[in-house]
């Protein structure tokens, strides 16, 4: 009996990062939710990005009686990077505009999660973009990274 309870115990504790939403990277964030957006948004409007919109997904739900903690999304981009990564693979366009997700999770702690595009890469077959995907991957974590700072 306690073999099989401490067999059940690993499973369940390796297992838990497997559960992570595939390709999402996390940034923590010290503020809310609120503040947290507020501060990605001014990161990117400063480094010439266009701000399509901002979707206060926790906000709808209220609004149908649903209650989920603080969520929003802010889709943004720059065609000058995101133009080319669409000449490389046409599909990849379901994935852009670049999208961040800032959630509250059930502990408390806030963070900013958007597409690995290493992910990206993979889920489209991307091939002969690794310069565009690496210069996206270091644009979005300098982007998170200063709003979190």
């Amino acid at each position: 009996m306690k073999t099989k309870s401490l067999l059940i115990l690993a499973c369940a504790l390796f297992s838990a990062p497997l559960m992570a939403a595939e390709g999402l990277m996390r940034v923590a964030s010290p503020y809310s939710v609120d503040d947290t957006a507020n501060r990605l948004e001014q990161v990117l409007k400063a480094k010439g990005m266009t701000v399509f919109t901002r979707v206060r997904h926790s906000d709808a739900a209220a609004a149908v009686g649903v209650a989920l903690r603080p969520t929003q999304l802010i889709i943004f981009g720059n065609p000058k990077v995101g133009s080319p990564l669409m000449a490389c693979a046409p599909t990849v366009a379901i994935d852009l505009p670049q999208k961040a997700l800032i959630w509250k999770d059930a502990d408390g702690k806030v963070w900013i999660g958007y597409n690995d595009p290493q992910w990206l890469k993979q889920r489209h077959a991307i091939e002969g973009c690794d310069p565009v995907l690496k210069k996206i991957g270091g644009a979005l974590s300098k982007l998170t990274a200063a709003a979190v700072k």
